[in-house]
């Protein structure tokens, strides 16, 4: 598969690989992720969404039959949210059909009788989990920042960079830090004033 981000596909050459030409395919499926080549989610996002959509079976059959809100949230988590969830944060950043995921988890919501959490709750917390462990490894490739201090991100001029993983992850850092800092201030403040 060959990923081009040119405005106009002029077409590629062959690719030849000791002595053996390679084909080129549209879209191929990798550790559960459907990539297409013009790097458009609609494959990936309906195959989770078919995937989901049995399991939402399973999880009203288990309803029918009766089982407390426990075992079927236990349920919802082992199977349809980790189908919805499955390498998130590298397909959900740019994904333009994210209803057709969260009604998924409205629907296993009503279906259970209890609150869920939301898929881009899950999306942010990957991240911030996927973000601090790079920041906490110094082995990691992507370790260092640049300044050394701070989260910047750079600056994207499509949308496809500025909603993929290290922009979101560095910007859900920063907010985080500063989260952080302005409920320790507060707190620090609150401690003083009595």
């Amino acid at each position: 598969m060959v990923v081009g981000f040119r405005r106009t596909w002029s077409g590629h050459s062959p690719l030849n690989i000791d002595g053996s030409s390679m084909e080129i395919v549209k879209g191929t499926n990798f550790l559960g992720v459907h990539l297409v080549e013009n790097l458009t989610r609609s494959l990936n996002t309906s195959s989770i969404t078919k995937k989901g959509q049995q399991c939402l079976c399973f999880l009203r059959s288990l309803k029918n039959n009766h089982l407390p809100p426990l075992i079927l949230t236990t349920f919802y988590r082992g199977t349809i949210e980790s189908i919805l969830s499955s390498c998130i944060t590298a397909w959900f950043g740019n994904l333009t059909d994210r209803k057709a995921m969260q009604r998924m988890v409205r629907t296993a919501e009503k279906i259970i009788g209890v609150p869920l959490t939301s898929i881009i709750d899950i999306y942010t917390t990957r991240c911030i989990c996927i973000a601090t462990s790079i920041v906490d490894d110094p082995r990691h490739p992507s370790h260092k920042l640049p300044s050394g201090k701070r989260y910047q991100s750079i600056r994207a001029l499509t949308a496809r960079l500025y909603n993929s993983f290290f922009p979101q992850a560095i910007r859900l850092l920063s907010s985080q830090r500063l989260d952080n800092t302005h409920t320790h201030t507060h707190t620090h403040t609150h401690t003083h004033t009595h």
